[in-house]
């Protein structure tokens, strides 16, 4: 009986011990919680104490992960829905983090370019976009600061300066050639030609010789766009292994293997190109010296010599490919995606691109003009009315890639926190009826001037004064090469109007939401001396 006594005693005891220790520790978190308060209370912060934009209703985790799987493509009608709900700046919680989206034009301005410093960084990579940008360490993804201004300056001094561009004119010119046959080799009387596979191929292969300095083989340029695709197509299902790394590498386990086996495909084509490339250009530059050959830089050899100050390290091999990953998907996409919707415009609109086909003939006259010089092309202001139109009616992106903001900052009184994620409705902006009149139309004729000899006349595409659309973006982060892509959009478009009459196929409507065909008819500027009236427009 003493043994049971004690025994219970003891227990009384421990369990006593125990509520002791727990009601210390909820004490504890009660004074050290309300000495905070009274801490705030006294000494008033900075910080924003407005809350966050307002969001749907969501279901934690759950939520989260559904989010997560969805592309922007597939967020575009849900955020415009919320948007027309709660306002134009909402919450969405997307797997680890806290995602908001703004599609107001004049908001947009606020946190870009007046407050561009604190809206241009970057968010932290997760765990499979660490691996392909070698953390972080290419132009789009680095967080703002010196590394990435070292990047960036060495693309826009190196690459995209006017006299360099100029110097790519000979590889435009040879891509251009490459289109024009493929097209008139496919070109057959009633006969559908899939022309996005060509516009694709067209401007890959003339990124892939800016950045290598080489003409590659098709062959090896299908290689290399084949990985590519691989990794640029995959990889939304990707993202889901950046929620919670560590459970994904056991539950995902082939997902893993699937997206390592690409990555080292990615690497086995592109770094011997980096490798022949460094040793071509030890070999080029001595012959130069000599006044053998004349020698033009390449994206990569900019890379080579390239050193990261805060490290006191030139680019490791890694690093090489992810810049030249990031050139050529940035370079080809979005220059072919946007070339795809203008010509698809002039199909529907045939009146357009009569009226084009008038100006470059106006301009180049009626001798045997196989091509339309680079040049000639700012005496067109109609083509440039055409291709800023697509733009904003088409931007290839509908949204920038993602910004962070470096301290808690606020934006429409609601809190924007330190390291919070944010995008920007790119097609809402170019889309805004309070803007432009019939904002769903195409009409070129909303850029031309008064009197039509002008076009884009006072307006600014960099979106430093005011926002009408943003197709390369605005502030800090706007896309530098955008001079580039607005060049390589008038000069193929005035050569493809100049060289085919475009229709579509059997007369069809073109369905600008839908995907379709083109039946290219070909001209003969041969003839336009000849017979101008039965062969061109008179």
């Amino acid at each position: 009986m003493s043994s049971i006594t004690n025994s219970t005693t003891q227990t009384i005891l421990s369990s006593a011990k125990r509520m002791e220790f727990w009601f210390i520790i909820l004490i504890s978190i009660s004074i050290a919680a309300l000495l905070k308060a009274l801490i705030n209370f006294a000494i008033p912060t900075n910080k924003p104490t407005n809350k966050l934009p307002p969001s749907p209703f969501t279901i934690p985790i759950i939520s989260n992960i559904l989010w997560l799987r969805k592309s922007f493509l597939d967020l575009e009608p849900i955020l415009r829905s919320l948007y027309a709900k709660l306002g134009p700046v909402v919450t969405l919680h997307i797997g680890p983090s806290t995602a908001i989206f703004v599609s107001d034009r004049l908001l947009t301005h606020q946190a870009l370019v007046q407050n561009g410093a604190v809206f241009a960084d970057r968010p932290p990579a997760g765990a499979a976009e660490q691996i392909l940008t070698c953390n972080q360490h290419n132009i789009n993804s680095a967080s703002y600061g010196l590394t990435w201004r070292i990047l960036r300056r060495n693309m826009s001094a190196e690459i995209l300066h006017p006299s360099r561009v100029r110097s790519y004119s000979h590889a435009r010119k040879w891509v251009l050639q490459i289109l024009l046959d493929r097209l008139r080799s496919k070109s057959e009387p009633g006969e559908a030609i899939r022309v996005v596979d060509e516009f694709h191929y067209a401007m890959f292969c003339l990124l892939v010789l800016m950045c290598f300095g080489d003409k590659l083989s098709e062959n090896q340029i299908k290689e290399i766009g084949s990985v590519q695709r691989n990794l640029l197509v995959r990889f939304t299902k990707f993202n889901v292994l950046n929620f919670w790394p560590t459970a994904t590498k056991i539950l995902l386990h082939k997902w893993w293997q699937e997206f390592y086996k690409l990555h080292q495909e990615q690497k086995d084509v592109l770094i011997p190109l980096i490798r022949a490339r460094k040793k071509a250009k030890e070999e080029s530059l001595s012959k130069f010296k000599e006044g053998k050959e004349e020698y033009v830089v390449s994206y990569v050899d900019t890379l080579l010599d390239l050193e990261l100050p805060e490290e006191k390290r030139k680019l490791d091999e890694g690093e090489l490919m992810t810049l030249c990953s990031e050139f050529l998907n940035g370079g080809t996409d979005t220059t072919s995606t946007a070339l795809q919707w203008i010509m698809a415009n002039l199909v529907k609109y045939p009146q357009i691109q009569e009226k084009l086909f008038r100006e470059i003939k106006g301009v180049v006259g009626d001798g045997e003009v196989f091509l339309i010089k680079e040049d000639d092309l700012q005496r067109m202001p109609y083509l440039k009315a055409v291709i800023l139109e697509g733009l904003r009616r088409h931007p290839p992106g509908h949204f920038l890639l993602t910004h962070a903001v470096t301290e808690d900052t606020t934006l429409d009184n609601y809190l924007i926190p330190k390291n919070g994620v944010i995008n920007f409705a790119v097609a809402e902006m170019g889309w805004d009826p309070k803007v432009w009149e019939d904002p769903m139309s195409f009409k070129p004729e909303r850029f031309m001037s008064s009197d039509g000899c002008r076009a884009g006349e006072g307006f600014d595409i960099t979106g430093s004064k005011e926002i009408k659309m943003m197709p390369f973006g605005v502030g800090r982060r706007m896309c530098p090469a955008y001079g580039l892509g607005m060049l390589h959009l008038e000069y193929f478009v005035a050569n493809l109007v100049w060289n085919f009459e475009w229709k579509a196929k059997d007369g069809d409507c073109v369905d600008l939401s839908e995907k379709f065909e083109f039946t290219v008819v070909m001209k003969n500027p041969l003839q336009a001396c000849i017979s101008p009236r039965s062969k061109y427009l008179p």
